[in-house]
This record gives structure tokens, C-alpha cells and sequence, in this order.
């Protein structure tokens, strides 16, 4: 985690908002149906697959802020909270995950790279049960 970063993100809008228990059901509900598209295009087009992987992702970590929260609307900053979450011990290991698959979705996306991603479905389905338990508390 970087203070300054968290710092600059502050200044960009991360801001501290009444939980919203609601609006988390409807993100995890998005990354739900994401992981659904991500089995469809999964072997067909290596920019979609890491896109919706990514989105599939930042839908659960942004599920969680909003349950605590936090609002962000930069995904640098949201990926940033997530890392001092980690230091709070509120969430394990998701900020690297979320930074190469980012990172990954830009290489697909933007510059055409084309690049496969080998997909473990049965891991992917494993954050959302992280993630339900995390809403629940």
C-alpha cells in the first residue's frame, strides 16, 4: 500500500459513504452473471476473456467497498484500497490479482496482444464464496 497514492486518490473522489448492503448484492450479482459471459467467450477471443475477467474481478472488490463504504470511481484507487484492506486483514491476497489481470485487460484490449490467459473457473468461483462471506460479516 502507498499513503500517497491513497492520498491522490482521495483527492480524486475515494470518498467514505454510508455501507451499502444493497448496492454490494448488485455488484456480486454482476460479477456473477460476468463469469457467466467469461464461460462463453473463454477460448474464443483472448481480448474478451481478459476483459470480462478483470470486470468479473473489480465487480467483487468493488461489492465490498460498497458494503463497508467506500466509494471509488478510478480502478487505480479501488485497486489501492484493496491493498490497504490487506493490511487491515479485512481481504488476503486480491490487489496483485486485480493489478496483472488489469494490466492484462489493457494488453488485450488497447494494444491488441492477443494474449491467453489460462482460466480456472473453479478459482474464480471461489472468490465469490470469499467474497459472500466477507458481506456477511
Amino acid at each position: 500500500m502507498d499513503a500517497s497514492k491513497l492520498s491522490w486518490c482521495k483527492k480524486q473522489g475515494v470518498e467514505i459513504t454510508e455501507p451499502n448492503e444493497n448496492l454490494a448484492k448488485e455488484y456480486l450479482k454482476s460479477a456473477t452473471e460476468t463469469l457467466e459471459i467469461l464461460r462463453i467467450v473463454s477460448g474464443k477471443s483472448n481480448m474478451w476473456a481478459a476483459t470480462m475477467k478483470y470486470y468479473f474481478e473489480y465487480f467483487l472488490a468493488y461489492a465490498l467497498l460498497r458494503r463497508i463504504g467506500i466509494k471509488s470511481s478510478i480502478h487505480d484507487c479501488t485497486i489501492e484500497v484493496i491493498k490497504w484492506l490487506e493490511t487491515e486483514d479485512v481481504i488476503k491476497s486480491f490487489s496483485g490479482i486485480l493489478e496483472k489481470d488489469k494490466q492484462l485487460r489493457i494488453d488485450n484490449q488497447y494494444y491488441l496482444k492477443n494474449i491467453e490467459e489460462d482460466i480456472n473457473f473453479e478459482k474464480l468461483k471461489n472468490y465469490i464464496s470469499m467474497l459472500r462471506m466477507l458481506l456477511k460479516r
